[in-house]
This record gives C-alpha cells, structure tokens and sequence, in this order.
C-alpha cells in the first residue's frame, strides 16, 4: 500500500511540474467585447464629435457589436469608425463578421456589402472633426455580390503605403487571394501583425495576403492626386501627417468601420506578443516575440 502511495504522489509530482513547464505556452487570448455594452471602445462619426454615436450606429444585440442604419434616412458621407481604447504593436487579432439586409441609402456604389477593420491606425480622439477615414491600414471585409468574384481581408491604405511583393506599394486597396462569401454567413479572419515587420491576413484559416514595412504616404488615397485628396476626405489637419510622410508606422489602434452597409461583428479578441521575455519572470510567455521588461512581473 505505501510503495502504490509513493508512486501515485511521484506520478502526482510529474505531471504538476509537467503542468507548470508548458504553462508559458499556453495562450492568453483576451476579449476586445464584453458582450453587454460599448464599454472600451470610442466612437467618431465624421462631421461628430467624439463619441457621439449619430443615430445609434454602434448597437450591441445578442453578444454582438452591429454597426446599423435603422435610424438614418440617408447617409450623407457619415463615416464612422470605433475604436478600441489601447494601441497595440505586436499581436494576434481573430473576428467573425457578416453582412445583412440591404444598404443604406445615399451609401456610395462600392460601398455595397463592404466595410473594415482597421490596425495600427490613429486614435478617434486625433481624427479631425470632418474625416471620414482614420490613417491606418484597413483589413478591407467584403462580401460576395452573387456575380463572380470579390475576395475578402484586402488592404486598403488611407494615408498609407506598405510594402508588397518587396518593394513600396502605393496602390490603395490589394487585393488578396481569398475565396468569395456570398450571403449572410459569418466569415472569420485572423490577422498577425508584427509591429513594422509584416503582416499576415487569414480567412478560415488561409493566409490569403503578406505586406511589410507599413509607412505614413504622402497621398492619402492616390499619388495621383498629388497630396490634395486629404481635403477630399476631411482631413483638415492634413499637415501634420504631411510632415510624417516616409515615417514608419509601427503601432495603433483598432477600430471597426461604419461605411453605409449593416454589418456584424463577433468573437473579437486580441493575443498580445509583447511582452516580458524573462524566463525568471512570473508572467514570461514562450510566445512572446517583442520585449517589454517594463511588464515583467518577479
């Protein structure tokens, strides 16, 4: 009876420390959404002051965040975007998101079944007053149109140009090699961001498009019009991003966009990749890529 003791607390012994070994891999993804409310995040709707949600665009309904027009009778160039209250640099991102109904009117063209989530992007509170597109890089949602192909998670660059196919890109929306998704079904995407290194778009588990070295452009949608679509687009402060022209954008903020056609968006959680790298240290994740020993807990 005491040797079968020993060996239960041995075999006890081994599979605790085994436990605690792989601990520091085990991921901690965290939750951008709490399910109840818009707690975390700031609206700015062009022509609006900051978190002024116009006509209650933002709504949250069964565990969901709804961007919804049930309250305009036209959309008058009110683009809006929401974001999450912490920038972030190195870090996993992973969503589902569908579109529903019909578009809103007065909504533009292209704007039918399209919409976005953009990253390393400015903060609501630095947007000017008018702006209808924060500068960031936006993972571009589309949904089918039941006419052949429109592929989803492209990039599309408002006051940005990135790096594709290793050389500098200033085309403003890359397509990616995704499939189409026709209807009203949920899509997941995932996004690996690697602070000013690369960045990864995923759709149902494929990686459907690779850029780098994103930078503030001069342009804030094309080079052909020679800096003076900032005013185009609401960007009244457009000097201050002019000086940064060729600076390396390396961080930001997450924001959901309101781009005239109801959309819904769910499971959005974040896996951070920066952090303590100390393997003496308490919270010292194996996954970790990017140091910050300011975060180091002993």
């Amino acid at each position: 009876m005491k040797s079968f003791q020993k060996i239960f607390i041995l075999l006890f012994l081994f599979y605790s420390c085994k436990v605690e070994k792989n601990s520091n891999s085990i991921e901690e993804w965290v939750s951008l959404f709490n399910g109840k409310d818009l707690n975390g995040w700031n609206i700015k709707i062009a022509n609006h002051s900051l978190n002024d949600n116009f006509n209650n665009t933002f709504q949250v309904q069964d565990s969901m965040i709804r961007v919804v027009y049930d309250e305009y009778e036209d959309f008058d160039d009110k683009y809006g975007h929401m974001y999450y209250k912490t920038p972030y640099s190195y870090y996993k991102l992973r969503f589902d998101y569908r579109f529903l109904e019909e578009q809103t009117s007065g909504g533009e063209n292209w704007n039918v079944r399209n919409s976005g989530v953009m990253i390393h992007s400015q903060s609501a509170k630095s947007n000017a007053l008018e702006q209808h597109f924060p500068v960031s890089l936006e993972i571009q949602l589309l949904g089918g149109l039941n006419k052949g192909v429109r592929t989803t998670a492209n990039l599309c660059t408002p006051g940005t140009a990135v790096y594709f196919n290793g050389k500098l890109d200033y085309t403003h929306c890359i397509t990616s090699e995704s499939k189409t998704y026709n209807g009203d079904q949920w899509v997941h995407i995932e996004a690996i961001i690697l602070g000013n290194e690369s960045i990864l778009h995923i759709v149902e588990n494929d990686t459907v498009l690779k850029y780098a070295r994103p930078e503030i452009d001069s342009s804030f949608l094309s080079k052909d019009y020679k800096g003076i679509d900032w005013d185009n687009f609401g960007v009244t402060n457009k000097k201050i991003w002019l000086d940064k022209a060729g600076k390396p954008i390396g961080e930001g903020y997450i924001a959901l966009q309101a781009e005239s056609h109801p959309i819904d968006f769910k499971n959005i959680e974040l896996l951070d990749l920066c952090g303590c790298m100390d393997k003496k240290a308490k919270n010292y994740k194996s996954y970790f890529i990017k140091n910050n020993s300011m975060k180091c807990i002993y």
